[in-house]
């Protein structure tokens, strides 16, 4: 059976290639927005749900994997900052302060119509750092693409005082524990 990451994100390839050799990468394309009253929680599980069965029809036959990542301060929602001004902002406000990620997983068999979903969370917790530090943490490492602004499995590492969670790729957007358990469900062993 064939697998499908219904993802253009680059860092969840790479994770999926840890666990499995051959697969192949689609864009699902949905609206990302969030409805009004929505919980970050079910906001992340909707999406990875529809990102996978966006692509059913596509491809019938297949196990087609979706992962969508929301990162809350609190009541608000951080974002994948795009420039570098909006990364030093949104850094700035995690200073000190308790940072959620919930990343949805679904794990849709297209074949019977089987769907399994799950949100993973991990929590993180920022140290104080100055305006200096987090200038040069940008220089050497822009991640304009990544919600919250920084990369966990770099140098971003360096922002934390500590972290908490099951499974530390549930930070870079794609839990794999999760997914390994997922896909033994539909009788497809990682192992094997």
């Amino acid at each position: 059976m064939r697998i499908i990451l219904a993802s253009s994100s680059s860092y969840r390839k790479t994770l999926l290639q840890k666990i499995i050799s051959e697969f192949e990468t689609y864009s699902p394309n949905i609206n990302e927005s969030r409805k009004p009253d929505e919980s970050f929680i079910d906001l992340s599980k909707r999406l990875a749900i529809e990102k996978a069965k966006a692509l059913a029809v596509q491809f019938p036959d297949a196990l087609i994997i979706g992962s969508d990542q929301v990162a809350c301060i609190n009541t608000t929602q951080l974002n994948k900052p795009l420039t570098r001004e909006n990364t030093f902002n949104q850094l700035q406000k995690c200073q000190g302060q308790s940072v959620l990620f919930h990343t949805g997983i679904c794990l849709y068999n297209s074949r019977t119509n089987n769907s399994q979903s799950s949100v993973e969370s991990y929590q993180t917790q920022f140290r104080q750092l100055s305006d200096s530090q987090l200038m040069n943490y940008i220089d050497r490492e822009p991640a304009f693409d990544c919600a919250g602004g920084f990369k966990m499995e770099g140098l971003g590492i360096a922002l934390f005082e500590k972290i908490q969670g099951n499974d530390p790729n549930i930070l870079i957007g794609l839990p794999l524990i999760k997914l390994i358990s997922m896909l033994e469900n539909e009788s497809y062993s990682v192992l094997s």
